[in-house]
């Protein structure tokens, strides 16, 4: 398995590998280090987040959101541009190569855990039919808890 994360002390994004034998995280660029209990990791299949332990963690297809998103809007683009010329087989042949691609990634794009506290991507996992999909209530809940804990931060006395 492979663990993309960002470093809690310098948010330097890191990859790296980890299993039952090598049970550490450690950043590249400063001091940060962090084991993970046994418990976390059954056989290639996580049961908490490697990097912060948290055991909420929801699956997605393993595809830079960016790219998908460049693909939307040139497929939108290259559409609008046929149709404004009046070219509507095109226009609509357009759309339908745009979704025959968007499909068969969908269908040949593996599988990644992803932590709702800290983002980490656990990819290359064996992943099971405890880990759902995206909730935007637990999701939430994270996102009221980062915060709230920066709220106390900036109130704490120095």
């Amino acid at each position: 398995m492979q663990l993309v994360f960002h470093c809690p002390q310098c948010n330097l994004l890191n990859i790296e590998p980890v299993d039952a034998t090598h049970r550490g995280l450690s950043c590249s660029a400063c001091v940060w280090k962090r084991e993970f209990p046994a418990e976390h990791l059954d056989g290639e299949t996580p049961r908490r987040c490697l990097a912060c332990g948290t055991e909420d963690l929801w699956r997605q297809k393993d595809f830079p959101q960016g790219l998908g998103l460049l693909m939307v809007v040139t497929g939108a683009s290259l559409s609008t541009y046929f149709y404004w010329n009046v070219q509507i087989e095109w226009a609509i042949g357009v759309l339908l190569v745009f979704f025959a691609i968007d499909f068969a990634l969908y269908a040949f794009m593996p599988d990644v855990l992803v932590c709702y506290r800290c983002k980490t991507r656990h990819r290359k996992a064996t992943i099971d039919d405890q880990h759902p999909y995206f909730d935007l209530e637990v999701n939430e809940r994270y996102r009221q808890e980062a915060i709230r804990l920066a709220a106390a931060e900036k109130s704490a006395p120095q």
